[in-house]
């Protein structure tokens, strides 16, 4: 959740809004300045006749930082507020007050009042837009607050946080699909300037999904947040949304189940479970007692533990019986020939750890136009080192349950990689 913003000191917000640059002449000292002065200075503000006693009134009490003084002023002030540049100065003079005082609610009212005359100067439309945004985004008023933030973009504005805070703004507001497309241009104009983008802008959209219950739009999120946040919380986050919605596809749940183990994001017994008991099922002796080796050594099986090392006790000796048929059929024509047996064999394989062996046997599973095939040949290039092969063959995977799979595990290829490449 995006933290809410603090009221600004009076002094800071004074410094960011430029308040010294808003002149608030008296109608006859703008009189007597030369008309080339006040044409390199800009457009001047001109009172009107019945706004022009109120001003001495407004400028000493602030100057003397009378808030009191100030208040009353502004009273009596308001009522001969007639024209545009009236309007402009009274909310001019009422910034100046919430800002002696310290108060938010006042801040905000000026500066609308500013805004909503039409005179505010050109540069000052993007700071004055953010401001005002940043005190309904407080007051909970999102719709106001996406009103002013729009306006502070399109006005230039250069603040840090203004994306994330326009974003939350639609987000609050119930608008999900506009926050996560305000969200996508933010993270793409971080990623182009070589920033790592916010993790804010994924967090939030991913909470507003997941509230909705729209799981694809949330999967979308959480994907494009392991390109940024590779650790192993933000792959389980992803990974066992996608685990729960798989359903009674077996073989779809082993392939989640791989990537969950690449990405050591495999932190309960219930998953190592799982994996083992489908790896007996699809006959993978030698990966189920990897696996099961794996969650040992990462302390989430205990050493000694019954279940697990009944089944250990079963499957090595299987796994290592295995190894020798499955590296002999691999060599056989008649392998390569029939789908079925080479795809059964590659994935033998490759739970060995014999990837260069499996390729040519998925590359003929996938020329049968088998997906499975195609989608593990892809896998299987990225493990053997062939990165660009891998990412090529997995970017033909584009429909299907293993679509979203077959993009992670290029971003996580490219993930483990990006530190390399630095040095």
């Amino acid at each position: 959740m995006l933290n809410r913003f603090r009221t600004l000191p009076a002094t800071a917000m004074a410094a960011v809004l430029g308040l010294t640059l808003v002149a608030a002449p008296s109608a006859a000292d703008a009189r007597e300045k030369p008309k080339k002065e006040q044409a390199a200075k800009g457009k001047q503000l001109s009172p009107s006749r019945g706004f022009q006693p109120m001003l001495k009134k407004l400028g000493d009490a602030q100057n003397a930082k009378d808030a009191a003084a100030l208040q009353a002023a502004l009273a009596e002030a308001a009522g001969a507020a007639t024209s545009a540049d009236d309007k402009y100065l009274l909310g001019f003079y009422r910034l100046q007050q919430g800002i002696i005082g310290n108060d938010q609610a006042v801040q905000g009212q000026g500066l609308d009042e500013m805004l909503d005359s039409g005179m505010t100067p050109p540069e000052s439309l993007a700071p004055y837009n953010f401001f005002s945004g940043q005190f309904a985004y407080q007051a909970k008023n999102y719709a106001k607050a996406v009103t002013r933030f729009e306006a502070a973009k399109a006005a230039g504005s250069t603040e840090a946080v203004l994306p994330a805070l326009l974003m939350d703004s639609y987000l609050s507001s119930g608008n999900l699909d506009k926050g996560w497309e305000v969200a996508q241009a933010s993270i793409a104009a971080q990623r182009a300037a070589g920033q790592k983008p916010s993790d804010e802008l994924y967090v939030r959209p991913a909470q507003a999904f997941q509230n909705a219950n729209r799981t694809p739009e949330l999967l979308d999120v959480l994907s494009m947040r392991v390109e940024d946040y590779p650790q192993a919380a933000a792959w389980r986050n992803l990974l066992f949304i996608m685990l729960r919605d798989a359903g009674g596809d077996k073989a779809l749940n082993l392939d989640i189940l791989r990537l969950m183990r690449q990405t050591k994001s495999m932190t309960e017994r219930a998953e190592y479970s799982e994996y083992a008991a489908l790896g007996v099922e699809a006959a993978m002796p030698g990966e189920v007692v990897s696996v099961i080796q794996q969650g040992k050594a990462a302390g989430v099986i205990p050493a000694k533990d019954s279940y697990f090392d009944d089944i250990l006790e079963s499957q090595t000796p299987r796994a290592r019986d295995d190894a020798k048929a499955v590296l002999l059929d691999a060599a056989k024509p008649a392998t390569l020939s029939n789908p079925r047996a080479a795809l059964g064999t590659a994935d033998a394989l490759v739970a060995m750890g014999e990837y260069a062996k499996a390729i040519p046997l998925y590359q003929a599973v996938a020329t049968s136009g088998n997906p499975v095939g195609q989608y593990r040949l892809g896998v299987t290039q990225l493990l053997a080192g062939q990165t660009d092969a891998g990412a090529a063959t997995l970017g033909q995977v584009t429909t299907g349950p293993r679509a979203r799979l077959a993009k992670l595990w290029v971003a996580q290829t490219k993930a483990k990689a990006a530190p390399a490449a630095a040095n």
